[in-house]
């Protein structure tokens, strides 16, 4: 059995949430692995799962929260312009200087892969190897994929879409059911929700400024800072090895990720059939099993 302690570090004037997963057994020459959330703004629980790769590698698994969510500090208040990816690589490397591990494998999900690829484009010593795990190289991407995936939903349900983001009335029941639909079929199929995505939704609802500042109201009205962010032109920049995964009905579409493989040298991808959004809570068994064989090939 593995030991879990988390610990509040210092950044800037602020504080970010620290969950360390420890194994019994450390593997010699295993790398710990470093998680990115989503959102952004959704904390880590949804992603805690993850920690079982701990025991199955014989590594450390550190989760955090990010600034603004979770149990990270909370800011509010913050003008639109702090939210920034430089804030999120900033708040990585100060976690890597406070840690003091001098290699560590990168595995991001969504905004957390989005954020990976910032990262691993800077060439940071210390970062290994990284795993994009359901996350576009471009938001405009993205939401050319979110509108090919909306053009597929029952008619009444595109209706109800349209016209409440056209009167700006996105909190009205019928377009918050109307989500819903989309999100059923393109970010997490199971039924009933788990608990540890309804944790990160909860928190995110009640604290919603990071999400709601750099994205927008929902995974495909993207109307946030982050809306014209792309990372394609650096991607020939990234030196470390890449794993790309996505799931077959996945709200990020192969055609948000694909550059991905087209652009980092040696870049690698897995689709997981019948999964979407979530991969890693609807199959995470097979989800952890190809990223272990991914960390451990490259663990030297």
């Amino acid at each position: 059995m593995s030991t879990v302690s988390s610990e509040l570090v210092p950044f800037l004037e602020y504080t970010t949430w620290v969950r360390t997963t420890t194994p019994d057994e450390q593997r010699a020459g295993a790398i710990p692995l470093m998680v990115l959330h989503g959102g952004p703004g959704m904390a880590h629980d949804y992603l805690r799962n993850l920690e079982a790769l701990a025991d199955e590698t014989g590594r450390t698994v550190i989760h955090y929260d990010q600034l603004g969510c979770g149990r990270s500090t909370h800011l509010p208040d913050a003008p639109k312009g702090f939210w920034s990816p430089q804030l999120f690589v900033d708040e990585f490397e100060n976690l890597l200087k406070h840690l003091g591990h001098h290699r560590v494998h990168v595995l991001g999900q969504s905004w957390g892969g989005m954020l990976g690829a910032e990262i691993a484009v800077r060439r940071i010593p210390q970062v290994h190897s990284l795993a994009i795990c359901n996350s576009p190289a471009s938001m405009q991407l993205w939401v050319e994929g979110a509108a090919e995936l909306r053009a597929r939903l029952p008619m009444e349900v595109q209706d109800a879409l349209d016209r409440h983001e056209a009167d700006d009335t996105v909190t009205d029941p019928e377009y918050l059911h109307a989500t819903e639909v989309f999100y059923s079929r393109h970010v997490c199929r199971l039924d009933p929700t788990p608990q540890d995505l309804a944790d990160s939704e909860a928190q995110m609802e009640a604290e919603p400024t990071v999400y709601h500042t750099m994205n927008g109201p929902n995974e495909f009205h993207v109307i946030g800072t982050l809306r014209d962010w792309s990372v394609i032109d650096r991607l020939p920049q990234v030196t470390v090895p890449t794993l790309v995964v996505a799931g077959e009905f996945d709200e990020a579409t192969p055609a948000t990720w694909q550059p991905f493989l087209d652009l980092i040298p040696g870049a690698t991808g897995h689709v997981f059939a019948g999964a979407s959004h979530c991969t890693h809570l609807e199959q995470p068994e097979e989800f952890r099993a190809v990223v272990a064989r991914f960390l451990e090939t490259n663990d030297n």
